[in-house]
């Protein structure tokens, strides 16, 4: 019989990983080529001025200035995309079932813990209710038309006080309204709640949550969106 041939799968290079984040943020900022040059060339001009002013005043010393500005440049020019990349991914994601939950499974750290999964959902309308829990307490936060989630919301938010009394708990809703939260300001926002409890209180509302709560797998629910299509893909 002969050998399986276990060939380890080919990961892309960094170029082309770059070319990825390139093409991702260029559809949102069409712009970005001519702004990445503009920081190139600026930081070329900053090494070379640096050359002309610091002595001795030599041709080496003036192309070694502005070959170190030039990667200076480089890595600002990095950064700038980087940035843009992750404005890109949220414009994109804005207004999508499911981006909440994405956000909440991604954004949150170590210090939250959450789903893609929605813990309540419309299936009709794809509204769809969330949940986190860290050290800021419960955050249980609505993606879709306020006036539609107010059973869902207020079933969630009765759940966990039952279970888990005296634990804060934060309602937020998502969206572009008056006291919305936009969906780039998500997870700051959560992230910025006061710590009001320890890591073993997280650990056992989460339990006592998990246990009351009712299987959702028979439900059409919008799971997360694929990270591959609405993430920006980032150089390693």
């Amino acid at each position: 019989m002969a050998a399986r041939s276990s060939q380890p799968e080919k990961k892309p290079n960094f170029f082309k990983q770059l070319k990825s984040l390139f093409d991702f943020t260029k559809d949102v900022f069409p712009w970005l080529l001519w702004a990445l040059i503009g920081i190139l060339i600026v930081g070329i001009w900053v090494g070379i001025l640096i050359g002309f002013l610091l002595p001795p005043v030599a041709v080496w010393s003036i192309v070694l200035w502005g070959f170190t500005g030039l990667l200076f440049g480089i890595l600002a020019a990095l950064m700038v995309m980087t940035r843009l990349s992750t404005k890109a991914m949220y414009q994109k994601i804005d207004g999508r079932p499911g981006a909440t939950g994405h956000i909440l499974s991604t954004a949150l750290g170590r210090s939250w813990q959450a789903s893609d999964t929605p813990v309540g959902v419309n299936p009709k309308t794809q509204e769809a209710v969330y949940r986190a829990v860290g050290r800021g307490g419960v955050a249980i936060v609505g993606e879709g038309s306020r006036g539609r989630l107010t059973r869902l919301i207020n079933e969630e938010k009765s759940k966990v006080t039952r279970v888990a009394s005296g634990v804060p708990v934060t309602v937020l809703y998502v969206g572009h309204g008056d006291g919305d939260v936009a969906i780039a300001d998500l997870a700051k926002t959560i992230k910025k709640l006061p710590k009001a409890i320890n890591r073993a209180t997280q650990s056992a509302v989460i339990k006592r949550i998990d246990s009351v709560s009712q299987s959702l797998a028979s439900l059409p629910i919008p799971k997360g969106i694929d990270p591959l299509r609405a993430r920006a893909p980032r150089p390693r």
